[in-house]
């Protein structure tokens, strides 16, 4: 998977692709930078029975708790860690990240 940055328009999501300042004191995670996360983006969620499950066929129809049009899961080895919208570039689909998911257990390592 390949990440890539595009600008925004929009003031809301400029200070996300601003430039870090520079690090103050170690990077705690430096020794891990080049470690490899599987990343799964999460188009909806449902429920159905295994009866109805066992019932599947080409073209049947599972909905999903989403409505239409809303931003997708970004989840990084199962922890959610963004949410996004689909784009297309060059001749793959993307997703633009539009908001980060706070830490899970409200750590802080800015």
């Amino acid at each position: 998977m390949s990440f890539s940055q595009t600008s925004s328009s929009s003031s809301k999501h400029a200070s996300k692709h601003a430039p870090a300042a520079a690090p103050q004191g170690p990077r705690p995670f430096a020794a891990m930078s080049d470690v490899v996360c599987g990343v799964d983006v999460i188009l909806g969620t449902g429920h159905i029975s295994v009866r109805d499950c066992l019932k599947l066929q080409r073209m049947s129809v599972v909905r999903l708790g989403q409505s239409a049009g809303s931003d997708l899961e970004v989840r990084v080895h199962g922890v959610t860690a963004a949410t996004g919208e689909v784009v297309i570039v060059d001749d793959s689909t993307a997703i633009r990240v539009t908001e980060i998911a706070p830490p899970p257990g409200g750590e802080n390592f800015e």
